[in-house]
């Protein structure tokens, strides 16, 4: 008995010297050449000052593995488990990181095969001064295609690893949530969707909710992309008839398309909807609204409008502006287009007569980053997709090679202070959506994206949901979960077509 006392004592130490950072720093028999192979790909990625631990699991552990995380004379040593993952101790990270901002984070990997200690070449996390939001926010969905059962609207802090719920459909008859948005990165301001089953349209003004009857007449009968106007005051939508298609035989499994899709931009508070011929025409497929930063500017993409769906991969989008006036609510008398998907007088080679998708300007007003694809705006199942910047004092377009892969690139957004992007890739696994980030300078330099730190670092091989829609978010959304639920429960105020 007291034998296996003082065993289960010496395990017990054992972990403790594991996650205090008490284990000692081997001395290498033998330098490798290449970097450790480790998942998730964490090497050389520019990190903001807070942030939960990167922990991840390095490929062949051998019979043992040891970490050193050192900046300066802080240091920080961490052995793996007998898997092979390196569990950093949050207390213990954050206190590296306090005494690391604005320097690197020298990473350093020891393996242990049989008798001789192994030593990885150094790789580097940069810890920017510039910080990032709080939370983000994302809707959580089996990649079912048609048929799903549970779906979410969720929020992360990013610091740490702790997810909430902000609705969940178990306690909304299992229907469909969709394109939450907010203004301003405020999390007291806030829209979202449901369908099928309560529909309507859900705004949140800190703990109060309404909801939102839609339908405006023939011409608008439900409401989709969202965007907020700086103000509060008004929200930009697309109305959109959307369907879904198998391909039979194409690397892209799934086609949406649009059978007709115009913009409208919805008044908070005389509830009322009010657009324009040149936004609105049934000569165009409009789509994927976006209110720059002063309000003044509203950004969509437009294609000629084709017949569908037998001429669906010749739709393609340009990405266009046009002016908006928040005081008369009114447009300007002409589009304005940035890049066109019918000229090949496109600054790239490879960007030509692509189809623009998502423009999202960042809050500073400098830059507005877009997805690119062969054809249509449902980008997300199309493996071409990838992500260009407009520089918009300039008019110059970048493709982000920093952050492409070899699969789909779609969904993004800016942090509150344009130094943080964060976006949806199927690049692991060519499945799911999952969220990375990436910081891009005041110049414009764009860093290694990196996922979305989990508190297992296998957590991507078997969560087998979709991140969809990563939003940044300043705090957190304090909207109870079931004062939501019953809201959807009652009948939602009606909107009417404004003038």
């Amino acid at each position: 008995m007291k034998n296996a006392i003082l065993f289960h004592i010496f395990l017990l130490c054992i972990c403790c010297m594991a996650c205090t950072g008490t284990t000692k720093e081997p001395v290498a028999d033998v330098t490798l050449d290449e970097l450790p192979s480790i998942f998730p790909d964490y090497a050389d990625v520019t990190i903001p000052p807070h942030i939960a631990p990167l922990r991840f699991r390095l490929s062949e552990p051998g019979d043992e593995a040891i970490a050193v995380l050192s900046c300066g004379n802080e240091k920080m040593i961490t052995a793996a488990s007998t898997d092979g993952q390196f569990l950093f101790p949050e207390k213990e990270w954050n206190k590296l990181l306090d005494k690391a901002v604005g320097k690197d984070i020298d990473v350093k990997v020891y393996r242990r095969e049989k008798n001789e200690w192994q030593s990885y070449p150094t790789f580097l996390w940069h810890v920017s001064a510039d910080p990032i939001d709080e939370y983000l926010v994302y809707r959580l969905i089996e990649p079912g295609y048609e048929l799903w059962n549970k779906m979410g609207i969720y929020q992360r802090h990013i610091t740490d690893y702790e997810q909430t719920p902000i609705i969940e459909n178990s306690l909304t008859n299992h229907n469909c949530m969709n394109c939450h948005s907010f203004c301003r990165q405020d999390p007291e301001k806030m829209l979202f969707h449901m369908r099928a089953e309560l529909p309507g349209t859900y705004i949140i003004n800190g703990k109060s909710v309404e909801k939102l009857d839609t339908k405006a007449g023939e011409k608008v009968q439900s409401l989709v992309y969202p965007s907020w106007h700086p103000s509060g005051n008004f929200v930009a939508f697309s109305v959109n008839n959307t369907r879904q298609a198998f391909h039979m035989n194409d690397k892209n499994r799934i086609e949406v398309y649009d059978l007709s899709s115009d913009v409208v931009v919805y008044d908070v508070n005389k509830h009322e909807v009010v657009t324009d011929s040149l936004i609105f025409s049934d000569k165009a497929f409009e789509t994927f609204p976006t209110f720059s930063p002063d309000g003044k500017t509203l950004y969509f993409c437009s294609a000629q409008a084709k017949e569908i769906p037998k001429d669906f991969k010749s739709v393609k989008y340009s990405l266009c502006s046009i002016s908006f006036d928040p005081e008369t609510r009114r447009f300007g008398h002409q589009v304005d287009t940035l890049y066109s998907s019918e000229q090949a007088t496109v600054q790239i080679t490879g960007a030509e007569h692509k189809s623009a998708s998502f423009p999202r300007v960042s809050p500073d007003g400098k830059q507005l980053v877009f997805t690119l694809s062969e054809y249509g705006n449902f980008s997300i199942w199309h493996k071409d997709a990838d992500l260009y910047r407009i520089d918009l004092d300039s008019g110059v377009m970048h493709r982000m090679d920093e952050v492409n892969s070899d699969d789909v690139e779609s969904y993004h957004s800016w942090s509150s202070n344009s130094r943080w992007l964060v976006f949806s890739s199927r690049r692991i696994d060519g499945l799911y959506t999952r969220p990375y980030l990436v910081h891009i300078d005041e110049n414009g330099k764009t860093g290694k994206p990196f996922v979305l730190p989990q508190e297992d670092p296998d957590f991507y091989s078997h969560f087998m949901f979709s991140y969809n829609i990563p939003e940044f978010v300043k705090g957190k959304v304090e909207a109870e979960v079931h004062t939501i639920a019953d809201t959807a429960r009652k009948p939602g105020n009606r909107i009417r077509m404004g003038e």
